[in-house]
């Protein structure tokens, strides 16, 4: 093998009319760190940049800057390193490389230090993380703030069987955590997903909830699974916990899912009591349109469910106290989408299925 990195890694760049501005500076800040001349790289991603933030540390020199349409790029030096910022909307990706790995830490720590910009959360919002693959940056978590109604607010739109273990839900502390999972099952329309944002407004204080876009993938992926579960977040760096939440993961979780889900019903089990949930804050929220009698039994055993709730329709009488009005409801009641299907004018016959659009998906 030559001894020369320019031999051994040959830079040769491409352009053509497809390639903008921003894909020059970004292919030309590849450039020391291909040869081996800055060999070590550290990057940070911000998901909101003050206004007025460079990301450049005070001794930047700036080589190229490109603006398109939906994102800019700014390559910069200094002395052993070079920087590279690419922004979009109010984010930003911060690499850097350099000649040393401390030296690349030191840089991009100058960078990026108080250019996170965090608004103040309104009263009925709260932050929520999201974690995705993404072809480019392999596992990647956002944030957003959703908005939640209190517990007060939305327990009408529950039966009182169900609205009786959500008040203890609700209230739940660090102190009162024995399983690790919390498992809301029944039918569509029922008002689960309602539910687990109020949860999370209940729980800000002391706990950070991730919803996971892609939980198919997630236990079928060890290396997705170890950046969620042990891999270090700002939450669990304070001592926070974490609840990450699966949605309509009724193939993981049903009883025949040993067969069918391979390794990823025991991964799941693992992370919420076994070895690989030990000395980690994390707790595991599932939602499924599955009855209880064909969940696989290993996740209904006691002592592994912090909660498991059977989430259903609301009975006539609360259905119709709910509306307002008899007109509409059946004699086996109604589901919280049935019911606002009906307060839209809109048949209980035609509430729209759970992939048909975003409404349904607030009522799951």
């Amino acid at each position: 093998m030559s001894a020369n990195p320019y031999d051994a890694l040959p830079i040769r760049l491409n352009v053509d009319d497809s390639d903008s501005p921003s894909d020059v500076v970004d292919a030309l800040f590849l450039g020391r760190f291909a040869a081996g001349e800055q060999p070590y790289s550290h990057s940070s991603t911000i998901d909101r940049v003050k206004p007025g933030a460079t990301l450049l540390p005070p001794s930047a020199a700036v080589l190229r800057s490109a603006r398109d349409d939906d994102r800019s790029a700014t390559l910069a030096e200094g002395e052993g390193w070079t920087l590279l910022v690419s922004r979009w909307n109010r984010g930003a990706d911060v690499t850097v490389t350099a000649v040393s790995s401390e030296l690349a830490q030191k840089v991009l720590d100058e960078a990026t230090d108080g250019a996170a910009d965090e608004p103040e959360p309104q009263p009925e919002n709260v932050t929520m993380g999201f974690w995705y693959v993404s072809p480019r940056r392999g596992p990647h978590r956002t944030t957003r703030q959703i908005s939640a109604g209190t517990w007060e607010e939305i327990r009408p739109n529950y039966t009182a069987p169900v609205a009786d273990a959500m008040d203890r839900l609700m209230k739940v502390t660090p102190d009162d955590i024995a399983g690790r999972l919390l498992l809301l099952h029944g039918p569509p329309g029922t008002g689960k997903t309602s539910a687990l944002r109020t949860l999370a407004r209940s729980w800000r204080d002391w706990c950070q909830v991730d919803c996971v876009l892609d939980p198919e993938r997630l236990f079928n992926d060890v290396g997705y699974l170890m950046d969620i579960a042990i891999g270090e977040d700002e939450g669990t760096a304070k001592g926070r916990w974490r609840l990450l939440l699966l949605e309509d993961c009724d193939e993981l979780i049903r009883g025949e899912a040993r067969h069918t889900a391979g390794q990823a019903l025991s991964r799941l089990l693992n992370l919420t009591d076994g070895l690989l949930g030990q000395g980690r804050n994390v707790l595991v929220g599932v939602t499924t349109n599955e009855d209880l009698e064909r969940l696989h039994p290993a996740v209904v055993r006691p002592g592994r469910c912090l909660a498991r709730i059977e989430v259903g329709p609301l009975t006539r009488g609360e259905a119709v106290s709910w509306l307002g009005t008899e007109e509409g409801v059946g004699r086996e009641g109604a589901t919280l989408a049935e019911l606002f299907a009906l307060r839209r004018g809109t048949s209980p016959a035609s509430v729209p299925s759970q992939s048909a659009g975003a409404d349904a998906g607030l009522y799951l």
